[in-house]
């Protein structure tokens, strides 16, 4: 029960600051869109190389968006030595990296809540049978893709160029998590039983436990000076 008092109050201060600034899901969210407007004029509406390439596009909005908000939020952690004096504090950092985790995965998945609507629009897309599991499908992506990215944030923030070095770091370990994202994502598109779509969804799960586990045990070492 300390434990998870710990994450919530952790989680609780991380959602208030981003409330109040909205540095972190303004700037996810115009990048995404942004990206999504771009394509949609690159294909003919309603095309088949649009209905194609829709989940691909849908993961690189989601993917370099993600990677900013990655980036910007441990470095808002950095001003006035925020993390120095969240490690002072009687808090296991394990607490630490969970809240840090569910804070990245909850401000990411509501920007994807947000441009999903407008691709479909866009894209004259088709998602009325399979919402559920294509929501499913986004959280379990996200959650791998934050949970890298929340111990990469840590180790690039302390480099010259963060901005940089995270996207080097982060996106050739996590192409099985957007591999399987896309996959998931583009069959679940194309109508395919949800029992065909299951392979690729257990291996997003399995890399998700794997990633999460692994950096669960490296976190503690990576925070260190």
């Amino acid at each position: 029960m300390n434990s998870l008092r710990q994450i919530y109050t952790i989680l609780y201060k991380d959602v208030l600051l981003e409330l109040r600034s909205k540095d972190i899901l303004t700037a996810m969210l115009i990048f995404s869109l942004t990206v999504v407007v771009i394509f949609n004029f690159v294909f003919e509406p309603g095309s088949a190389e649009m209905a194609t390439s829709a989940p691909g596009i849908l993961w690189v909005a989601f993917a370099f968006a993600s990677n900013l908000g990655l980036s910007r939020s441990f470095a808002r952690e950095q001003e006035n030595s925020n993390m120095q004096g969240l490690l002072i504090c009687p808090v296991d950092r394990s607490a630490v990296f969970t809240a840090k985790v569910i804070g990245n995965v909850l401000f990411i998945f509501l920007v994807e809540l947000v441009t999903l609507p407008v691709m479909v629009l866009f894209f004259d897309l088709s998602i009325g049978a399979v919402w559920l599991p294509l929501l499913a499908t986004l959280l379990l992506g996200t959650l791998g893709f934050a949970t890298v990215g929340t111990l990469f944030s840590v180790i690039s923030a302390n480099t010259r160029s963060r901005e940089v070095m995270l996207p080097i770091m982060l996106f050739p370990v996590t192409v099985p998590v957007i591999l399987a994202a896309i996959k998931s994502t583009a069959w679940l598109l194309a109508g395919r039983d949800l029992g065909q779509v299951w392979p690729w969804l257990r291996l997003l799960i399995a890399f998700d436990v794997l990633y999460f586990v692994v950096c669960f045990l490296l976190y503690e070492y990576v925070v260190e000076e």
